[in-house]
C-alpha cells in the first residue's frame, strides 16, 4: 500500500484535504509495515504519535497485576495512539500492540499541530477523529454499566462481524470485562450443562 492509497482511505473516511496539504502530509510522515504482536508503545513510554491503520488491527492494553486487560481496538480506517501519553505528555500507561500484520501511517504530534495550524482541514481531520473516538468511548461507557455478556457480545459482533476472526477470543473477553470461560458459553450456548 502506498501514500496515495491509504490517504485516499483517510478521505474516504474523515474528509478531503487539499493538494498541498497531503504533499506536506507525506513530508512528514512515515508508512510502516508490521508483523503481529509488534508493540508500537511501551507503558511508561512518552507516546508522542498516533497511527492511521490502513490494513490491520491493533490493541491497547494494560497490564494490572500481571493480568493483560484490553481497553481499545483499533482496525482499517481507524487512529490508535496513547491517548494519556499523546495529549497530556506523560509517559504511557498502557501498551498498544498489532494484532495482525498490518500497514500504519505513523505521524508525531509535533507534525500533527504544524499541520493543524497550517491547514484548516487538517486541524478538522483531527477533530473529526477526536470526536469518533469520543463516540465509540461513550458507547464503551454504556455497554459496560448497562449490558449483559451477551449483550456486550452481540453488539461487539455487529460493530465488527469478523473480530473473531482476527483478535485472540483472550483479549475480546478482556475487552468486553467477562471471562474466557463466560465468552465461550455465550458463543456456544448448546454446550451448556
Amino acid at each position: 500500500m502506498n501514500f496515495e492509497e491509504i490517504i485516499a482511505n483517510v478521505e474516504l473516511h474523515f474528509l478531503t484535504l487539499t493538494d498541498e496539504c497531503r504533499r506536506d502530509l507525506k513530508k512528514v510522515s512515515k508508512i510502516m509495515t508490521l508483523e503481529r504482536e509488534t508493540l508500537l508503545v511501551k507503558e511508561g513510554q512518552l507516546a508522542d504519535k498516533t497511527y492511521f491503520i490502513a490494513k490491520g488491527s491493533a490493541r491497547a492494553f494494560y497490564l494490572k497485576d500481571d493480568k493483560d486487560i484490553t481497553d481499545w481496538f483499533a482496525f482499517e480506517n481507524n487512529f490508535i495512539n496513547s491517548i494519556n501519553s499523546f495529549f497530556l505528555h506523560i509517559p504511557s500507561p498502557h501498551f498498544i500492540e498489532v494484532l495482525e500484520p498490518s500497514i500504519l501511517l505513523e505521524i508525531s504530534r509535533e507534525n500533527i499541530d504544524l499541520l493543524s495550524d497550517r491547514y484548516q482541514e487538517f486541524d478538522r481531520l483531527g477533530k473529526i477523529a477526536i470526536t469518533k473516538t469520543l463516540l465509540q468511548l461513550q458507547q464503551r461507557v454504556v455497554s459496560i454499566q448497562f449490558e449483559t455478556a451477551q449483550q456486550k457480545y452481540e453488539n461487539i459482533l455487529q460493530i465488527r462481524p469478523d473480530i473473531t476472526q482476527r483478535v485472540a477470543l483472550t483479549h475480546i473477553a478482556s475487552y468486553l470485562g467477562i471471562t474466557l470461560e463466560t465468552l465461550s458459553r455465550i458463543r456456544n450456548p448448546k454446550k451448556r450443562i
